[in-house]
């Protein structure tokens, strides 16, 4: 158990209300990854998105705590958003927020109602803000109350385990359900395939918090500046 810190920065319940831009690091070159990150926050980035995934709940293998505590001392002043794409989140929470990370999320399709707020518990107690994510095929209902007690929820517009995929456009339904469910100090984030042909859609369903891979990533640095201000200012 993680003892209680001193709150990190909380990015997510702050207003206003332009979206954040979160790049995802798993676009990022991982040879020169202090570098690159740094890079996207002085072109205008809000925070980074940290990709987990074990092998197991997504068919791919990615990073752990140890690159997210190179970040941290290599940014200290970076919002660390840490989505774990992971079978059993309750072995991760506690090693990132050691590591620094200053929001955690984790997938409703693994949890029950119980360990999901033990989950969130948890994370609150060590200083950082929760996230709970929904798959594309998974019904908005199994979030149910469980919305109530989180930060921020994450609606994936791709099937996780990969950059690079094309977006669904039908999960903006029940993106827009979502929305109407959430409180004014709530933030709606979307991951997977977004860029600057479908953003606007994205935010009139009601996302503030938009995770972008190779959109910013896959392009020239010169050149992520502008995509970066595109993404926020899309109404």
């Amino acid at each position: 158990m993680v003892l209680s810190q001193p709150p990190m920065p909380n990015l997510f319940t702050n207003p206003p209300r332009l979206p954040l831009i979160a790049p995802s690091i798993l676009s990022a070159d991982f040879m020169h990854m202090g570098d690159d990150c740094r890079h996207v926050l002085q072109a205008g980035a809000d925070l980074l998105h940290l990709d987990v995934m074990d092998g197991h709940f997504v068919p791919n293998l990615t990073m752990g705590p140890d690159l997210c505590r190179g970040l941290r001392k290599e940014l200290p002043e970076a919002f660390l958003d840490v989505h774990l794409m992971v079978t059993e989140p309750d072995l991760f929470v506690d090693p990132f927020l050691k590591a620094g990370a200053n929001h955690i999320t984790f997938h409703v399709e693994v949890v029950g109602a119980g360990q999901a707020r033990e989950l969130v518990r948890r994370i609150h107690g060590g200083g950082a803000t929760a996230g709970l994510a929904i798959n594309p095929p998974t019904p908005v209902q199994t979030v149910g109350e469980l919305a109530k007690e989180i930060d921020l929820l994450l609606v994936m517009s791709v099937n996780p385990g990969f950059s690079g995929q094309k977006f669904m456009a039908e999960v903006l339904d029940k993106t827009r359900r979502i929305r109407k469910d959430l409180r004014p100090d709530q933030r709606l984030e979307m991951d997977g395939g977004i860029g600057t042909g479908n953003i606007s859609s994205v935010v009139d369903a009601g996302c503030d918090v938009i995770v972008a891979a190779t959109a910013i990533f896959g392009i020239a640095q010169p050149e992520r500046g502008k995509v970066i201000g595109a993404l926020r200012q899309a109404r």
